[in-house]
């Protein structure tokens, strides 16, 4: 009688940890990535903040209140204007309001400033009807976000010293300081991904050539380098030529670094069993690149390219801040800041250095999402 019930007390201790290993749920790599990645909330938040702004560049022309080249003669170097809920009197309204803008000069040093108009509000009207735009080259339409009635100005960053709204500015720059980090990114990871690929993959004579190339590239300063690559740009280029002419010589310096790494990684990965299995069944060289080998440094790549992109734009930022790189009538936040070189700017008017805040805060979230993500593509790590 006690042999039959420890054979059934047996049987229900192992029908409990059948039915305790069904509970377990496996999670793949992937799931693995993606739950040590939210732990970093600084890596989530900024990849968050990452989308908006791209979002907001994408749509830049209903968002800003004028056209990027539109100017207001009688504004011109206005300081910022708010939207204001409680007028002089304290009265509290609904719809946010601006005030007129009356210009004084003062007589000792000459300095124009702007004084708010207490007899003159403008309220401030959303979806409104002003200069047309176009939304990824493809949609056109005249309906911007917010906007004051004529004759009334709202500048929420001020304006430039040609009249022209700096916050609209900021806007249309950002569509092509952040489309040439992405862009040039790309480039320089197609070019350093498979360059390599092939000089850890062969090895020998392909090897020591493409190493001593890279060591000749890393071995130039990088701003000489691109000031010297930047000026053989051709003064009479287009705005557009100029603009591809930029992405371009940042990914020509920018790869080399990539393809040391991609090398090192397949270098260790090539003498793996998957891929001499592969070679001794008679794959060829690029399938074993592109089935066995790139699949296992992709994510490698993909952490660089993250933490890559923020070069790239501080560097279209510095050379056209240094006047080689985006050229007017095309804006970037380069260009921008260039504008605001003047020593007076900084005594006079100090909200035109504000596309820095920009630049500062795109460079951060790029480099918490890149931290983030090297974190979280080795999930078995402490």
């Amino acid at each position: 009688m006690a042999d039959v019930r420890s054979t059934e007390g047996a049987r229900q201790v192992k029908g409990g940890e059948h039915s305790q290993r069904e509970d377990v749920a496996v999670l793949s790599v992937n799931q693995l990535i993606w739950l040590r990645f939210k732990r970093s909330r600084p890596a989530v938040y900024s990849g968050i903040f990452l989308i908006v702004l791209y979002l907001v560049a994408a749509f830049a022309g209903f968002l800003a209140p004028y056209g990027v080249r539109e100017t207001h003669e009688l504004y011109a170097a206005a300081s910022p204007h708010i939207f204001r809920f409680v007028d002089v009197d304290g009265r509290f309204h609904l719809r946010p309001f601006v005030y007129g803008l009356s210009k004084k000069t003062d007589e000792q040093t000459f300095r124009i400033t702007y004084l708010p108009k207490a007899d003159e509000m403008y309220s401030v009207r959303f979806f409104v009807r002003r200069e047309r735009y176009s939304i990824l080259g493809v949609l056109r339409s005249d309906l911007h976000l917010f906007g004051v009635d004529e004759p009334g100005r709202v500048f929420l960053l001020g304006t430039d010293t040609q009249g022209r709204d700096l916050f609209s500015r900021i806007l249309y720059g950002s569509q092509v300081s952040l489309t040439v980090g992405l862009l040039g990114v790309l480039i320089s990871l197609i070019m350093g991904s498979f360059m390599g690929t092939i000089s850890g993959l062969f090895g020998g004579v392909v090897d020591v050539v493409m190493q001593r190339v890279i060591e000749v590239l890393l071995a130039f300063p990088q701003i000489p380098l691109w000031l010297a690559l930047a000026a053989a740009v051709p003064a009479t280029w287009s705005s557009i030529k100029v603009y591809f002419g930029v992405t371009i010589v940042l990914s020509i310096v920018s790869w080399a670094g990539l393809a040391r790494q991609v090398r090192g990684k397949v270098l260790a990965l090539r003498e793996e069993d998957f891929v001499m299995a592969a070679r001794l069944s008679g794959a060829g060289t690029m399938r074993i690149v592109a089935v066995h080998l790139l699949p296992n440094v992709i994510s490698h790549i993909l952490v660089i390219a993250t933490l890559s992109v923020p070069s790239m734009i501080l560097g279209e930022t510095a050379l056209s801040y240094l006047g080689l790189g985006i050229r007017p009538p095309m804006t970037s936040w380069g260009v921008l800041l260039s504008e605001a070189q003047a020593t007076r700017v900084l005594l006079q008017q100090p909200w035109l250095v504000s596309p820095v805040a920009f630049v500062i805060a795109t460079v951060i979230a790029f480099n918490f999402l890149g931290d983030g993500l090297r974190d979280a593509i080795d999930p078995f790590a402490r």
